[in-house]
Formats: C-alpha cells, structure tokens, sequence
C-alpha cells in the first residue's frame, strides 16, 4: 500500500477556487483502479492551508493515475507544497 499525504499553501482568498478545481480531479482518483481513499480538503485552522491525503494499493496505481500533475493554473495558485509518498508494510485497524 501506498499512502501520498502532505499540505498545500495557497493565498486564503484563493483557497476556495483552488478546491473547486480539484473536485474532477477527486472523482477521477476515487473511480481510478487501484485507488483506496482520495481526499484534498480545507485546513480547519489555516485560511491558507490544504490537507492532500492519498491511499492507494500499489506504487503501479499511483502511477497509473498520477499523469502530469496539478494543471498549470493549479501550480501557478501554490505558495508552497510539502507532500510525500510513504510505503506501508502493515496496516493496524484502530476501530
């Protein structure tokens, strides 16, 4: 399993028109095979912050889906991007 999680900083009068542009980009992730939990969200506490939390089963799979990346506009929208992938060995289920 694949796990891609991490923060985006976009001007806080921006943030808004920043998600509604992910939200094809959601639905396309979560139909994709492979694909486990897709999720990019508002920050509860910073205006200016965006949550990105993947999960996927395979590195193939984020591959697979992954493309170019953000559109252009999307790009030219960040102040900062700090995101990650993480392999998992094993998973715990805290329910």
């Amino acid at each position: 399993m694949v796990i891609v999680a991490g923060t985006i900083t976009v001007d806080p009068q921006q943030r808004e028109s920043y998600l509604a542009g992910c939200v094809s980009v959601v639905e396309q992730a979560r139909h994709a095979l492979g694909c486990l939990d897709f999720a990019i969200t508002a920050d509860l506490v910073d205006a200016g912050r965006i949550n990105v939390f993947e999960r996927w089963e395979s590195r193939a799979a984020v591959e697979a889906f992954r493309g170019s990346g953000p559109s252009g506009e999307q790009r030219a929208a960040m102040l900062a991007a700090s995101v990650a992938e993480y392999d998992v060995a094993g998973v715990r289920s805290l329910t």
